[in-house]
């Protein structure tokens, strides 16, 4: 494995992922019963701004950087924002990845179950992490401990799957994985990150997820209009809170105009029947 999340850490797919990853997990926790939240590819858990590897391709530039120099930010951004200034005492020079951010959002009550499958992220996860009671970090195949891991007792709960895609089939993988933890735990909400390089491979991948009869798909994306590197990434959300749409078509309309790199830089929200 050669995928080194600290060269894309605070993109504008992180940004996208991670606000509403933010968002999803307040919205659960407006009920009191505990919830079980799983990271089945967490990473190193945070990532120095300026260190080599984020200077090396400044995506974060184009990314969370622009965010923090906005004025009007509408409030379904303000915890992510919030998360992230906790990280910092004065320049915005770390970024809380999905772990480290799941991880302070949850509750005495909420487990959380981190997986990485790279030794050395696993042990940096470990060092970056304040310690939790109910965080667990397994250092293995995020993929093989999902299906361990389900349904837990908590019956509430969230899975993010955002792997690396580095293997041609990545894709199937993950389809047959969700569909595996779906089958076993209907009950939970899905957040799935796909990278958009094809847009008919994404295609036969999401047409694979709704042959699954996986309930409730919807899908986000956003097109930047990068001339260089990722353009497009897509969420697939299984089991959304019912008021995603209502919520997020405006923000995304204002993400879009703030995380533009051309003119042709689009968005869409939509319901996978």
């Amino acid at each position: 494995m050669n995928y080194r999340h600290g060269f894309h850490a605070g993109n504008f797919a992180d940004v996208l992922k991670h606000a509403m990853l933010c968002w999803i997990v307040r919205y659960l926790q407006q009920k009191e019963a505990p919830l079980c939240m799983i990271d089945t590819h967490a990473g190193a858990g945070v990532y120095d701004l300026t260190g080599p590897q984020a200077k090396r391709t400044s995506e974060a530039e184009n990314g969370i950087l622009r965010l923090t120099k906005q004025a009007d930010v509408p409030s379904l951004f303000v915890p992510y924002l919030e998360l992230i200034a906790s990280f910092n005492t004065t320049d915005q020079k770390l970024y809380p990845g999905s772990p480290a951010l799941v991880n302070a959002m949850a509750r005495p009550a909420d487990k959380v179950i981190l997986c990485e499958l790279h030794p050395e992220e696993a042990a940096h996860l470990r060092q970056t992490l304040k310690p939790a009671k109910n965080t667990r970090i397994v250092a293995g195949d995020g993929y093989r401990t999902l299906l361990t891991l389900v349904p837990p007792s908590e019956k509430r709960g969230l899975v993010l799957i955002d792997p690396p895609f580095e293997k041609p089939d990545e894709l199937e993988t993950l389809a047959k994985a969700v569909t595996a933890s779906y089958e076993k735990w209907p009950m939970a909400t899905y957040v799935l990150w796909v990278p958009i390089k094809d847009r008919s491979q994404f295609n036969r991948f999401t047409a694979e997820l709704q042959n699954a009869a996986i309930k409730k798909l919807s899908l986000l994306i956003l097109d930047v209009d990068s001339k260089e590197g990722l353009s497009a990434c897509g969420l697939i959300i299984a089991n959304a809170p019912f008021t995603l749409e209502a919520e997020w078509s405006g923000a995304m309309k204002w993400l879009t105009a703030v995380l533009t790199q051309g003119a042709k830089a689009n968005f869409s929200i939509s319901t996978l029947a």
